[in-house]
């Protein structure tokens, strides 16, 4: 086995609590590595106008792999006013760190697993015809583009007279000539051609390797024919080098409507940014919730792994912590995979999928109860509690 160096980044909120529970679970499982600590997230965008120092990305660049907790992020106005004084009004812009790491490192691989865990209370059920329950095992990979789409961050509020000659040479600009600038508000949704290439082909290439029938594009061509509409084009291109593996199209609304009737029948899907990001929480809804939702954002050099969750701040101070880890365990388990240490992340879904199984160990969002400082007493179990159960069986 070889040693490696991991970049950890707890952030915000909960990331703080969250992040030191998986690297247990690294350690307990055998992995050889040493971490460092790096600086990230709301406190230094307050303090020094930048949620991603210098002295982070230098980290990064050099070990090349990290692992994330959360992050907070708030709008323009809000960031504003909560930047120290003495850097008001010098230029400073807030934008999210991660999206910010995703550019530089070209993270465009955002890779969002969602499967279901036997006896996990949350699972989507249905009713068969004679009223018993049905649960369907649910085993789906997100694939989403992560530095382009929507969050490609080029817009503008009171848009650049440049920017307005632009956007007025297309005929569908005319409703909106007679606004006021300043009651403008222009974002762009930028797709390139090569980077959907990449996405596409990684979503079939992992179908291929591990077994998928399917690889879905969910996207919105009969209305973004442009951007969604290179996605189609791309997909049905490189599905010729996959003749064993169906290529189907739904509607990013659809297919929100259609993941509740029969979410067993998907596998791998492929979309751009926020379209990826709405399917993948809609998906982490059916097999349990934030709580369980894992991702990895890969580059070509570069990866970093992390819970989809946020920051939840309103939990960060409580003694003891009541909030789920398994989201970050899972995602150091794809961090594992990533680096070539598949049989230590095996281990630890294995550890996970055991304590699920029993039922002995569940936070409070496993019991479907309040979080909050009172939950404990209701029989929520405590994030310690269940990290304790995974390494147990690890």
């Amino acid at each position: 086995m070889n040693h490696y160096t991991i970049v950890t980044m707890p952030g915000d909120g909960i990331g703080k609590i969250v992040l030191p529970e998986a690297v247990k679970v690294l350690e307990k499982a055998g992995l050889k590595a040493d971490y460092v600590n790096a600086d990230i997230g709301w406190n230094f965008w307050c303090k020094e106008g930048n949620p991603l120092p210098e002295r982070t990305i230098a980290l990064i660049e050099k070990y090349k792999i990290g692992l994330f907790g959360a992050i907070t992020s708030k709008p323009k106005k809000e960031a504003e006013k909560e930047l120290d004084p003495q850097l008001k009004d010098k230029g400073y812009t807030y934008f999210s760190p991660i999206v910010s790491m995703r550019q530089m490192f070209n993270l465009d691989l955002c890779v969002r697993p969602c499967r279901s865990f036997k006896g996990n209370p949350l699972n989507f059920v249905k009713k068969n015809p004679d009223g018993s329950l049905f649960e369907p095992d649910i085993d789906v990979v997100i694939f989403r583009q992560g530095t382009e789409g929507s969050y490609s961050g080029v817009e503008w509020t009171n848009p650049p007279v440049e920017v307005l000659n632009a956007f007025k040479t297309h005929p569908k600009f005319k409703a909106f000539v007679n606004v006021k600038p300043e009651d403008l508000a222009i974002s762009s949704r930028i797709v390139s051609r090569e980077a959907t290439r990449r996405v596409i082909r990684e979503a079939f290439e992992y179908a291929r390797k591990f077994g998928y029938e399917s690889v879905t594009v969910s996207e919105k061509p009969n209305v973004l024919r442009e951007t969604s509409g290179m996605f189609e084009e791309e997909a049905k291109e490189i599905k010729k080098d996959y003749p064993e593996i169906s290529l189907r199209s739904v509607n990013i609304d659809a297919i929100m409507m259609w993941l509740t009737k029969n979410p067993e029948e998907y596998g791998v899907f492929v979309c751009e940014n926020l379209f990826g990001d709405i399917l993948s929480d809609g998906f982490a809804g059916l097999v349990g919730g934030l709580g369980f939702a894992c991702s990895g954002n890969i580059g070509k050099n570069y990866a970093v792994f992390e819970p989809t969750h946020g920051s939840a701040p309103k939990y960060e101070k409580l003694d003891p912590p009541i909030v789920n880890p398994i989201a970050t365990i899972l995602s150091a388990a794809m961090l594992c995979d990533h680096i070539g240490e598949k049989e230590i992340g095996n281990k630890i879904i294995e550890a996970v999928a055991k304590v699920i199984s029993e039922g002995k160990v569940r936070t409070y969002d496993m019991l479907r109860i309040p979080g909050g400082p009172k939950s404990i007493q209701m029989g929520a179990s405590s994030t310690y509690e269940m990290t304790g159960a995974i390494l147990k069986k690890l």
